[in-house]
């Protein structure tokens, strides 16, 4: 059986004067669980990792562990130096995470040969799957299909996280299927780039790993049970529902709109994000408040 599928929820991590919000960050994983998410993952992009350290990094996957219950805890574990990364698997791990993620993340360009080294020197040492976060936007490194075959016969990688699929349904499936004859078949496919989360799903992808679903989680409940039992149509008509989302996301970044999400909707306290990331300035928060109006989503 595959470790991860269905929707795995990527919940902030909101800051309070610049220190973690440990109450905020335990209602938005509540929330995700009441909603009925398969699996909670912390401290990925949505989540600020980069910018916290080794300790804030602990708190945070404990945090999560205790509000999540049984639901599974996915913990991002990405750093610049591979001793970093290894010392924060090591934390994960004994926070009781049912999995890792992590992201080839760099200063200097990684090379290809970099990457593979990092994911064989951590899968050494690893208890728990983990889950390869390809991310090019934010890493600014593109993973080859041979890269993807080689990590993929490492031991404990479970699933890879897929940067988004093609836009129609049949490109799409032809994409997931050429992915899946790379892969070894206990390995997930995952989608990412929520615009693409209902049409990942309906192409085949086993898991949806989600920024919206750690904030509007019962909407992407709903996307992807529907994507689950078959009905394409619905999925996507859901999906269309959160437009002036996907369009928000287009235009300022998913972190950014979601923090102002969070915050219109009483979920974090205004300017939650590590800086220097700044919220969005108050023209485009009047847009974010159009949207949650449009959607029927309020405070």
């Amino acid at each position: 059986m595959k470790p991860f599928s269905g929707l795995s929820a990527f919940p902030l991590t909101p800051l309070y004067e610049q220190r973690i919000d440990e109450r905020a960050f335990g209602v938005l994983v509540e929330r995700a669980v009441e909603a009925g998410v398969d699996s909670v993952t912390a401290l990925g992009s949505t989540g600020s990792y980069a910018y916290l350290n080794r300790s804030e990094r602990a708190l945070v996957t404990q945090l999560a562990v205790s509000h999540a219950g049984k639901v599974p805890v996915i913990a991002g574990i990405g750093a610049v130096r591979t001793r970093e990364v290894l010392d924060l698997a090591e934390d994960a791990q004994a926070a009781g995470v049912a999995g890792v993620l992590l992201a080839p993340v760099s200063y200097q360009a990684l090379t290809t040969d970099d990457v593979f080294g990092l994911y064989e020197e951590v899968t050494a040492i690893l208890s728990v799957p983990l889950v390869v976060y390809d991310n090019p936007g934010t890493t600014h490194f593109t993973f080859t299909r041979d890269l993807y075959q080689a990590i993929a016969a490492l031991p404990n990688v479970a699933s890879i996280k897929i940067p988004g699929v093609p836009p129609t349904a049949a490109d799409a499936a032809a994409h997931v299927a050429s992915l899946r004859e790379l892969l070894p078949p206990q390995l997930s496919v995952g989608v990412s780039g929520d615009v693409f989360g209902a049409t990942g799903l309906s192409a085949g992808c086993d898991v949806w790993y989600s920024v919206i679903g750690g904030t509007l989680p019962e909407r992407t409940v709903a996307i992807t049970r529907a994507a689950q039992a078959g009905d394409a149509a619905l999925a996507s008509e859901l999906s269309e529902q959160l437009r002036p989302i996907w369009q928000l996301f287009a235009a300022h970044g998913s972190i950014r709109v979601t923090a102002a999400i969070a915050e219109e909707l009483g979920l974090a306290s205004r300017s939650c994000l590590p800086l220097p990331i700044r919220g969005l300035p108050d023209s485009a928060r009047a847009d974010v408040l159009a949207a949650l109006n449009k959607i029927g989503e309020t405070a």
